[in-house]
C-alpha cells in the first residue's frame, strides 16, 4: 500500500532503528527485504502535511537505500531491483509525475521483467556547455530549461537524473563535470538541510579541479 511519507513519522522507530538497523545489529545474520513506497509533493493533495519532498531526512538515516525514479520505465526497474534485493528501501514516488507517460524509452515499458542498478545515475539529455543534476520530479523541468538555454543562449546543456540517492554513484557526474566545468543540482525539497547540499558538496570535492565555477544548487 502507497503511504505519503508525511505519515512516516507516527513509525519513525520502526524505521530509523528496527528497518535500517536490523541487518547491523544482527552481524549480518538477519537481512530486511522491505520496500516501503511512498508519495511525496504536491499536486493530488496540496495540504502543507502533503507537499512535502522529505528525500533528504530519509537518505540522512544509516543502513537504508533511497530511490527517488522519474519516469515509468526507471520505476519498474528500480522497483524490481529493490524487491529481489536483501536490504531495506525507501521508494519515493513524486505525485507531480502520475499523469506522465513514459517519454525516454522507445516502445513504453517492456512487459518482461527487469532490473535497474540502484545507485546509478541516468544521462537524459547529452550536452557539453552545462550539466544539470537532478532528484525527481524536477528533471522534466531542467529539460524544459535547457531547451531554453539552447534556443535563447546557445548553450548545450547535459541533464542527469539521479534515480536514487542512497547508494550513489558519482562516475557519470564526474565524467559530465569534466566535459562541461559547471553544474547545477535541483530538487523540489526545501532548501534548508536539503540532501542538494551534501551532492554539491561531494562534487565540489571529487571535480575540484574540473570546476570552471561553483557548484550551484
Amino acid at each position: 500500500e502507497l503511504m505519503f511519507a508525511d505519515f512516516f513519522g507516527v513509525a519513525m522507530d520502526q524505521i530509523y532503528n528496527n528497518m535500517a538497523k536490523t541487518a547491523y545489529m544482527s552481524g549480518g545474520s538477519t537481512s530486511v527485504p522491505m520496500v516501503l513506497a511512498t508519495a511525496v509533493g504536491g499536486t493530488y493533495n496540496d495540504a502543507a502535511q502533503h507537499s512535502q519532498t522529505l528525500y533528504g531526512t530519509f537518505a540522512h538515516l544509516p543502513g537504508m537505500k533511497v530511490v527517488v525514479p522519474s519516469n515509468p520505465h526507471d520505476a519498474k526497474g528500480l522497483m524490481t531491483a529493490a524487491l529481489n534485493g536483501t536490504d531495506p528501501v525507501i521508494f519515493f514516488e513524486s505525485q507531480r509525475l502520475y499523469d506522465y507517460g513514459e517519454q525516454f524509452h522507445q516502445g513504453g515499458v517492456p512487459v518482461e521483467s527487469y532490473e535497474i542498478a540502484i545507485g546509478e545515475p541516468d544521462i537524459k539529455r547529452q550536452g557539453k556547455d552545462l550539466t544539470i543534476l537532478t532528484i525527481g520530479a524536477t528533471l522534466y523541468r531542467a529539460l524544459e530549461a535547457a531547451e531554453r538555454f539552447e534556443k535563447e543562449f546557445g548553450l548545450s546543456v547535459e541533464v542527469i537524473d539521479a534515480r536514487s540517492m542512497v547508494p550513489f554513484n558519482y562516475e557519470k557526474v564526474i565524467e559530465s563535470v569534466q566535459k562541461t566545468g559547471r553544474i547545477i543540482v535541483a530538487g523540489d525539497a526545501c532548501d534548508r538541510g536539503s540532501y542538494l547540499s551534501e551532492l554539491a558538496r561531494n562534487i565540489g570535492d571529487l571535480c575540484f579541479d574540473d570546476l570552471d565555477a561553483p557548484v550551484a544548487v
